[in-house]
Order: C-alpha cells, then structure tokens, then sequence
C-alpha cells in the first residue's frame, strides 16, 4: 500500500514540475500586487530553505534507519525526539514544502492545489502503512508517542 503513497506523492512532484502546468515566466501567481509576487517568492524561498534544514536534520537523526520505504533494522529505535519531537513524519512535511515551495515559484494554482491534493492523499496512505509497522513493532510506546505528536502537519494531523 504504501507504494501507492508514493506514487501519488510521485504525481504531485511531476505536476509542479512539469512544463504543461508551469506559468509563463513573469505572469503573476494571483492577481494582485508586485509585492504579493515578491512576497511570494520570499516565502517559497523561506520554505524551500525550511524544508532542506528538516529534511537534513530528521535523516541524520535517523542515521542507519533511514529508508526510503518503512523497513525495521536490527537494533531499531523508536525516535521521538529532534524533528521527530515536532511531527512523526518531518521528512515527508519537507517534502510537502518543497512542493508548495516549486509551486509558488513555477506552477499555476489550480494545478498547485491538484499537486498538493494528490501529495497529501500519498502521504496519508504512507504515514498510515508506517504506522502499522511501527506499532507492530513498539506497542504502547509508539501509542504514547502518537498521541503527544502529530503525524504530519503541527496542529493539523
């Protein structure tokens, strides 16, 4: 199942990236003002910049752990502290901004709330598979851990 969560993660990225939905060059995200577009790139470029930080920061906290699909080591841990004191899944909340950020940048909006849709529906398909293995393997301590942090978006889900 989770290889479907990243298929539909998969789709989101070619969205935002593909050449059929980018924006001609100079044409305005949403109509408005200069300063919204300028105070739009700001912001793709705070979270692009945001989103490498926490990717960095969760893999190397993860260390031999690290998968790119949800696989238990010998030895595994429950890590629930760095980024993983923030949400259970940071690496996916990066990817998430790294697609808001492209798309703010590149994409049009209708096809930026498309991407975002089918990314989010990958990852939730994702966070749930994982979490499967992860109680399987942790219990009540990954119970526990669930209810203090959420699985993807602070205050969200």
């Amino acid at each position: 199942m989770a290889t479907v969560g990243i298929a539909l993660e998969g789709v989101g990225y070619c969205i935002v990236s593909s050449q059929v939905f980018r924006r001609d060059q100079f044409v305005p995200f949403v109509a408005g003002s200069q300063a919204l577009e300028w105070g739009l790139g700001a912001l793709a470029v705070g979270i692009a910049a945001a989103s490498v930080g926490l990717t960095n920061a969760a893999v190397l906290r993860l260390g031999k752990q690290w998968a790119l699909a949800a696989r238990l080591v010998e030895g595994h841990a429950l890590i629930q502290d760095g980024p993983y004191g923030i949400v259970r899944n940071p690496i996916y909340l990066a990817m998430f901004g790294m697609l808001l950020a492209t798309g703010l940048v590149a994409t049009q909006w209708i096809w930026l709330a498309v991407a975002s849709l089918l990314f989010l529906a990958g990852t939730y398909v994702r966070v749930k598979s994982e979490e499967r293995l992860l109680r399987g393997a942790f219990g009540g301590a990954f119970d526990e851990y669930a209810r203090k942090v959420p699985a993807f978006i602070p205050g969200v889900y």
